[in-house]
């Protein structure tokens, strides 16, 4: 029998890949010889930075507010035609507001679930819904979820950030059961604190060093690390881990 040919290079849209965990992601893709499309919603020079960055050819920008069903859906499609395909879509991008609920208005509680499960929840839904049709047609695939770990351990100041996560954990494992037969495959990382300038108020604030100690390794994720397990997870090697959620908070959190 013939060589198996060597796999060639896919089509990867990460969202939300501007900055932070979303541009180690393209780069880490980038890396290995994939084609990326960097979407940004507001950020456009921040993301047309990160596409100078990556290695290789036949990257691209998209631009979108993730929480708008029609916007969002536009952007996966125009992905998919400047990368000749989809193969891969990471769904990265998110919102973190405070808003405890003893010190928070009910017009400021319901403005911040509304747009936390927005963007969140609903607009990973919708792009993948999207990603469909170009995954089935490039021959399957991979969606990664990027959820937290307040998923599981709740979070006093921010309840939408963690019930939206843990919605897409939930996600996550439907469309696990739901696309395997079409040969998609559907993981999820879930970080805890990440080294990124979204984090960077409360790591160099007062509280920094008590977030550190809460890993026993006395620091927090590089954003490389997370993008490493989200790597996996898009892999074919991973294609039967379907439905998993990868941990990678530095045992600051565990669960059984």
């Amino acid at each position: 029998m013939p060589n198996e040919p060597e796999q060639t290079s896919r089509a990867v849209l990460v969202t939300g890949a501007s900055r932070g965990i979303g541009r180690a992601i393209a780069l880490a893709f980038a890396a290995q010889g994939d084609r990326v499309a960097v979407h940004a919603n507001t950020s456009r020079a921040q993301a047309e930075e990160v596409l100078a960055e990556l290695p290789g050819e036949g990257h691209t920008v998209v631009q979108a507010d993730v929480a708008d069903p029609e916007a969002i859906g536009r952007a996966v499609d125009e992905a998919a035609a400047a990368l000749g395909g989809l193969h891969v879509l990471v769904n990265n991008a998110a919102v973190f507001t405070a808003h405890p609920p003893l010190e928070t208005s009910y017009a400021e509680w319901q403005a911040a679930w509304s747009r936390t499960l927005a963007v969140n929840l609903l607009g990973p839904a919708n792009a993948t819904f999207r990603a469909l049709p170009h995954l089935i047609a490039s021959g399957g695939g991979a969606v990664v979820n990027v959820s937290s770990r307040g998923a599981f351990r709740g979070e006093p100041n921010t309840p939408a950030y963690g019930a939206s996560k843990a919605g897409l954990n939930a996600f996550g494992q439907s469309m696990a059961l739901a696309l395997a037969p079409h040969g998609i495959s559907v993981g999820t990382v879930a970080p805890g604190f990440v080294q990124t300038e979204m984090a960077r108020e409360v790591l160099d604030g007062p509280g920094g060093d008590a977030v550190r100690a809460q890993s026993p390794y006395g620091r927090v994720a590089r954003p490389e690390e997370v993008a490493a397990a989200v790597l996996w997870l898009a892999s074919p090697q991973a294609s039967f881990s379907t439905g998993t959620i990868i941990d990678v908070n530095g045992a600051s959190y565990l669960r059984s």
